[in-house]
Formats: structure tokens, sequence, C-alpha cells
């Protein structure tokens, strides 16, 4: 498992993780609020800013990351 996020990549993806988990407990307080439930999956981005490897990049054989680009 190479890393294949760059480090912008993994910034921009720890921002919006953590901007679609803080809507789960700072969301609107309406009638749609269950669908605040879905910033969970901002735990997916999260992640693989975390370990610096996407699964999706993996599969379509994208870098980002330059050190990863060299090997």
């Amino acid at each position: 498992m190479n890393a294949n996020v760059g480090i912008v990549d993994r910034v921009v993806r720890a921002a919006f993780g953590i901007a679609l988990i803080s809507f789960v407990f700072w969301g609107p307080q309406t009638q749609w609020a269950p669908l605040a439930q879905w910033g969970w999956i901002g735990i997916v981005p999260l992640l693989s800013a975390l370990i610096g490897f996407c699964p999706v990049y993996g599969l379509l054989g994208v870098r980002t990351c330059r050190a990863a680009a060299r090997r």
C-alpha cells in the first residue's frame, strides 16, 4: 500500500472530512436533521488523508503524491 495522496490533496480531504463530521453535531435542527447523520461519511476522506492512501486512486492509477510518482 504505497502512498498515492499528495500534501495538498490530504489537506483538502482532512478539511472536507472534518466539515462533514461537524455537520452531524452542529447541523440544522429542523426536519432535515436525519440527513445530518450522513455527515459520518466524512470519516472516509479523513482516514484517507491520515494514512495517505486512497483506494479509488489505487484502482484508477491516479497519484497526487510526488514521492509515489518517482517510484
